[in-house]
Protein backbone atom coordinates (compact mmCIF):
# COMPACT_ATOMS: atom_id res chain seq x y z
CA UNK A 1 0.00 0.00 0.00
CA UNK A 2 1.24 3.45 -0.84
CA UNK A 3 -0.23 6.83 0.04
CA UNK A 4 -0.51 9.49 -2.62
CA UNK A 5 1.80 12.50 -2.45
CA UNK A 6 -1.34 14.51 -1.78
CA UNK A 7 -1.98 12.70 1.53
CA UNK A 8 1.70 12.72 2.42
CA UNK A 9 1.92 16.49 1.90
CA UNK A 10 -1.33 17.06 3.79
CA UNK A 11 0.01 15.19 6.81
CA UNK A 12 3.37 16.97 6.59
CA UNK A 13 1.62 20.35 6.39
CA UNK A 14 -0.38 19.58 9.50
CA UNK A 15 2.78 18.43 11.28
CA UNK A 16 4.56 21.64 10.29
CA UNK A 17 1.75 23.76 11.66
CA UNK A 18 1.69 21.72 14.87
CA UNK A 19 5.38 22.20 15.67
CA UNK A 20 5.62 25.88 14.78
CA UNK A 21 7.60 27.62 17.55
CA UNK A 22 4.78 30.09 18.23
CA UNK A 23 1.28 28.63 18.10
CA UNK A 24 -0.27 31.99 17.15
CA UNK A 25 2.20 32.57 14.31
CA UNK A 26 1.16 32.13 10.71
CA UNK A 27 3.05 30.00 8.21
CA UNK A 28 3.01 30.52 4.47
CA UNK A 29 2.72 27.93 1.77
CA UNK A 30 6.20 28.99 0.62
CA UNK A 31 7.61 28.36 4.11
CA UNK A 32 6.19 24.84 4.18
CA UNK A 33 7.12 24.03 0.57
CA UNK A 34 10.68 25.24 1.13
CA UNK A 35 11.07 23.27 4.37
CA UNK A 36 9.97 20.02 2.75
CA UNK A 37 11.33 20.83 -0.73
CA UNK A 38 7.97 20.16 -2.35
CA UNK A 39 5.93 21.87 -5.07
CA UNK A 40 4.34 25.13 -3.95
CA UNK A 41 1.52 24.85 -6.51
CA UNK A 42 0.64 21.31 -5.41
CA UNK A 43 0.75 22.37 -1.76
CA UNK A 44 -1.61 25.28 -2.48
CA UNK A 45 -4.36 22.83 -3.51
CA UNK A 46 -3.78 20.75 -0.41
CA UNK A 47 -3.88 23.75 1.92
CA UNK A 48 -7.10 24.89 0.28
CA UNK A 49 -8.75 21.51 0.98
CA UNK A 50 -7.44 21.39 4.56
CA UNK A 51 -8.94 24.84 5.12
CA UNK A 52 -12.27 23.79 3.61
CA UNK A 53 -12.32 20.75 5.89
CA UNK A 54 -11.69 22.97 8.91
CA UNK A 55 -8.30 21.56 9.88
CA UNK A 56 -6.53 24.87 9.26
CA UNK A 57 -7.38 28.56 9.29
CA UNK A 58 -6.34 30.67 6.35
CA UNK A 59 -5.71 34.39 6.89
CA UNK A 60 -5.62 36.52 3.75
CA UNK A 61 -3.61 39.62 3.14
CA UNK A 62 -0.03 40.83 3.10
CA UNK A 63 0.77 39.42 6.52
CA UNK A 64 -1.56 36.44 6.12
CA UNK A 65 -0.84 32.76 6.28
CA UNK A 66 -2.16 29.53 7.76
CA UNK A 67 -2.34 27.89 11.18
CA UNK A 68 -4.12 24.97 12.78
CA UNK A 69 -7.81 25.59 13.38
CA UNK A 70 -8.20 22.50 15.54
CA UNK A 71 -6.01 21.26 18.37
CA UNK A 72 -3.53 18.64 17.21
CA UNK A 73 -4.98 16.17 19.72
CA UNK A 74 -8.32 16.42 17.92
CA UNK A 75 -7.03 15.68 14.42
CA UNK A 76 -7.27 11.96 13.75
CA UNK A 77 -4.84 10.65 11.13
CA UNK A 78 -7.27 8.06 9.77
CA UNK A 79 -9.87 10.73 9.19
CA UNK A 80 -7.38 12.98 7.41
CA UNK A 81 -6.49 10.11 5.08
CA UNK A 82 -10.15 9.44 4.33
CA UNK A 83 -10.40 13.06 3.18
CA UNK A 84 -7.19 13.14 1.16
CA UNK A 85 -6.89 9.70 -0.42
CA UNK A 86 -8.99 9.21 -3.57
CA UNK A 87 -9.55 5.57 -2.61
CA UNK A 88 -7.84 2.60 -1.01
CA UNK A 89 -8.20 0.26 -3.99
CA UNK A 90 -4.83 -1.44 -3.88
CA UNK A 91 -5.72 -3.93 -6.62
CA UNK A 92 -7.87 -3.46 -9.73
CA UNK A 93 -10.47 -6.03 -8.66
CA UNK A 94 -11.94 -3.79 -5.98
CA UNK A 95 -12.52 -0.16 -5.30
CA UNK A 96 -13.04 1.51 -1.95
CA UNK A 97 -16.10 3.59 -1.22
CA UNK A 98 -16.09 5.70 1.90
CA UNK A 99 -19.17 6.21 3.95
CA UNK A 100 -17.93 9.44 5.53
CA UNK A 101 -20.94 11.68 5.05
CA UNK A 102 -20.68 15.41 4.80
CA UNK A 103 -17.26 16.81 5.73
CA UNK A 104 -18.91 19.63 7.65
CA UNK A 105 -20.27 17.00 10.04
CA UNK A 106 -16.70 16.00 10.82
CA UNK A 107 -15.07 19.39 11.19
CA UNK A 108 -17.29 22.35 11.85
CA UNK A 109 -16.49 25.99 11.35
CA UNK A 110 -17.67 27.20 14.73
CA UNK A 111 -15.56 27.28 17.88
CA UNK A 112 -17.39 24.40 19.52
CA UNK A 113 -16.78 21.96 16.68
CA UNK A 114 -13.75 19.78 16.22
CA UNK A 115 -12.72 16.55 14.59
CA UNK A 116 -14.41 13.87 16.68
CA UNK A 117 -11.91 11.05 17.14
CA UNK A 118 -14.58 8.92 18.86
CA UNK A 119 -16.38 8.61 15.53
CA UNK A 120 -13.19 7.16 14.06
CA UNK A 121 -13.30 4.17 16.39
CA UNK A 122 -16.29 2.63 14.61
CA UNK A 123 -15.82 -0.67 12.88
CA UNK A 124 -14.04 -0.24 9.60
CA UNK A 125 -16.58 -2.39 7.88
CA UNK A 126 -19.03 0.47 8.47
CA UNK A 127 -16.56 2.96 7.01
CA UNK A 128 -15.30 1.14 3.94
CA UNK A 129 -17.25 -0.99 1.53
CA UNK A 130 -15.55 -2.99 -1.19
CA UNK A 131 -17.44 -3.28 -4.43
CA UNK A 132 -16.23 -5.93 -6.81
CA UNK A 133 -16.11 -4.78 -10.38
CA UNK A 134 -18.32 -7.24 -12.24
CA UNK A 135 -17.76 -6.98 -15.92
CA UNK A 136 -15.12 -4.51 -16.99
CA UNK A 137 -12.72 -6.50 -19.18
CA UNK A 138 -9.92 -4.02 -18.43
CA UNK A 139 -10.09 -4.57 -14.66
CA UNK A 140 -11.58 -8.04 -14.32
CA UNK A 141 -9.01 -10.64 -13.37
CA UNK A 142 -9.56 -14.13 -14.69
CA UNK A 143 -9.64 -15.62 -11.19
CA UNK A 144 -11.62 -12.80 -9.56
CA UNK A 145 -14.80 -14.85 -8.96
CA UNK A 146 -12.80 -17.40 -6.90
CA UNK A 147 -9.90 -15.29 -5.67
CA UNK A 148 -9.05 -15.43 -1.97
CA UNK A 149 -6.32 -12.77 -2.27
CA UNK A 150 -8.72 -9.84 -2.50
CA UNK A 151 -10.19 -10.73 0.91
CA UNK A 152 -6.72 -10.77 2.44
CA UNK A 153 -5.84 -7.44 0.82
CA UNK A 154 -9.10 -5.92 2.00
CA UNK A 155 -8.38 -7.08 5.56
CA UNK A 156 -4.85 -5.63 5.34
CA UNK A 157 -6.25 -2.30 4.15
CA UNK A 158 -8.71 -2.25 7.04
CA UNK A 159 -5.88 -2.97 9.49
CA UNK A 160 -3.84 -0.07 8.06
CA UNK A 161 -6.73 2.37 8.45
CA UNK A 162 -7.52 1.04 11.90
CA UNK A 163 -3.95 1.74 13.01
CA UNK A 164 -4.14 5.26 11.57
CA UNK A 165 -7.41 5.76 13.46
CA UNK A 166 -5.52 5.10 16.71
CA UNK A 167 -3.28 8.15 16.29
CA UNK A 168 -3.73 11.89 16.30
CA UNK A 169 -1.56 14.67 14.99
CA UNK A 170 -0.39 15.29 18.56
CA UNK A 171 0.83 11.68 18.81
CA UNK A 172 3.15 12.01 15.82
CA UNK A 173 4.58 15.37 16.85
CA UNK A 174 5.60 14.56 20.42
CA UNK A 175 9.21 15.09 19.29
CA UNK A 176 8.41 18.69 18.38
CA UNK A 177 11.82 20.07 19.40
CA UNK A 178 13.59 17.68 17.01
CA UNK A 179 11.12 18.49 14.25
CA UNK A 180 11.58 22.23 14.82
CA UNK A 181 15.36 21.87 14.38
CA UNK A 182 14.80 20.14 11.05
CA UNK A 183 12.08 22.44 9.75
CA UNK A 184 12.91 25.96 10.96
Amino acid sequence: MRLTNYSDYALRTLMYLTVMPTSEALATISDIADSYQISKSHLTKIVHQLAQLGYIDSVRGKSGGIRLAVAAKDINLGQVLRHTEPDFAIVPCFESKFLEGNSSDVVGKNENSSVDSNDNQKLLTEQIRVDLIDSSPKTMCTISPSCQLKGVLYEATQAFIEVMDNYTLADITLNNKELQKLLF
